[in-house]
């Protein structure tokens, strides 16, 4: 029998009690909460709202670079190429067919209004007004024959009237005094007549004479000189080598830069708006212009409108058909002497929004958006210059793929 229990107790298993079971570390519950909370997060990245995506435009201010009354010019609104053109600008011509027996002027030359340009042969025009000039003095010297006749006439019918009234002469006589008297008269009124003619043809011939002579007929330079003492010139084409002009004259005082502005773009333009010109001679220099006006048709083949820029200040190195580039900016500031200019902030039109009445915009800070209340000086085109709100290195919205709302996540791509 107890060889029997002593078996069976050897078949037994030993199992510890609770008392007896092994004890766990402490940390392993606060590294199994954390782990479940970062997986947690990483599941609202992965599977919550995605950011939304944005075109941002970095604010860029810009403060006037110039001394004491310099502009200050905002960021170009558009740019564009044109040329130099003069407003007056004349192929100075005769007005009679001619020959060109002097010329005064050369190329480059500085010419005042009524200067002499050029003299034509005036020999034939000459000796018709020595003609007028004989066929005048004939005039009034046949005058003076018939106006003393004319006085004696009269005077013989008032002498046979007064015979006629006591029977001394009988009115035949006074008759025949009478008609010869009325002749005279008619004949003194006719070379009247012919001495205004006379006066007429004169004149005529004098201006001929004056045609001889070419003047400017404003003050200018002269840019090229078409024609040489010999040849023939008229104020029509007439075939063959006659010349139509004696030089080109240019006005200088009235040179502008005439611009085609695209179609798409010039609703970004405005007269009396300020540009900034730079010639392709000289990359360097920065001309200050203005919009003098838009030329209110467009070209149906280039799709374009022409747009007339006025020089503030014309200076000598600027001559006719120069090429140019121009820079069309939103607004302008004069700097005053000894006080600092605020800098100008021009951003996309976009941008701006509107909520209860005020202009506001989006700006990215940390990868959301915030809303700015901001104050607006000027909407021009596609662009509005603002006055306060921002500051330079800003971001600010200009488009996004859903409405946006304070503190919305996004992911932003630069305009």
């Amino acid at each position: 029998m107890s060889l029997e229990k002593a078996s069976l107790d050897g078949l037994r298993i030993n199992r510890p009690t609770l008392s007896q079971a092994p004890s766990r570390p402490g940390w392993l519950l606060p590294v199994g909460v954390t782990a479940l909370m970062a997986a947690g997060l990483a599941a609202w990245f992965v599977l919550g709202p995605k950011p939304v995506q944005v075109e941002t435009f970095v604010v860029q201010a810009t403060v006037p670079s110039g001394k004491n009354g310099s502009r200050a010019q905002s960021t170009p609104l558009l740019n564009a190429s044109g040329y130099v053109t003069a407003r007056r600008e004349a192929t100075v011509s005769s007005k009679i067919t001619g020959k060109v027996v002097d010329i005064k002027v050369e190329e480059g030359m500085k010419v005042e209004e009524g200067q002499v340009l050029a003299k034509l042969d005036d020999t034939n025009v000459q000796a018709s007004l020595r003609l007028a000039e004989a066929q005048l003095e004939s005039a009034r010297r046949a005058i003076e024959e018939t106006r003393p006749t004319s006085v004696f006439a009269e005077q013989e019918v008032k002498r046979f009237t007064d015979l006629a009234a006591t029977k001394a002469a009988s009115m035949s006589d006074l008759n025949k005094a009478q008609a010869e008297a009325r002749s005279l008269q008619a004949k003194l009124a006719r070379q009247q007549s012919d001495l205004i003619v006379a006066e007429r043809e004169l004149a005529t011939w004098t201006q001929q004479v004056d045609d001889t002579i070419i003047r400017a007929p404003f003050p200018g330079v002269v840019t090229s000189k078409n024609a040489q003492p010999g040849e023939m010139i008229s104020p029509m084409s007439s075939g063959g080598f006659t010349r139509t002009g004696i030089c080109t004259l240019v006005d200088m005082s009235s040179l502008e830069i005439e611009v085609d502005v695209s179609e798409s773009y010039i609703n970004r333009v405005a007269p009396g708006q300020p540009v900034e010109a730079t010639l392709d001679a000289y990359s360097d220099w920065k001309i200050p212009a203005r919009v003098v006006a838009i030329i209110p048709t467009a070209d149906r083949q280039k799709a374009t409108v022409k747009v007339r820029v006025g020089f503030d200040k014309l200076d000598p190195r600027i001559l006719p058909e120069m090429g140019v580039k121009v820079a069309f900016h939103a607004a302008q500031v004069e700097a005053t002497p000894g006080k600092p200019t605020a800098p100008t902030i021009v951003i996309p039109r976009s941008a701006l929004h509107e909520d209860g009445g005020k202009n506001i915009v989006w700006i990215i800070e940390n990868g959301h958006v915030v809303r700015r209340a901001v104050s607006v000086s000027l909407t021009q085109g596609d662009h509005s210059t603002i006055a306060a709100g921002l500051s330079n290195g800003e971001r600010v919205v200009v488009s996004a793929t859903a409405p946006l709302k304070e503190g919305t996540r996004v992911k932003e791509t630069k305009s």
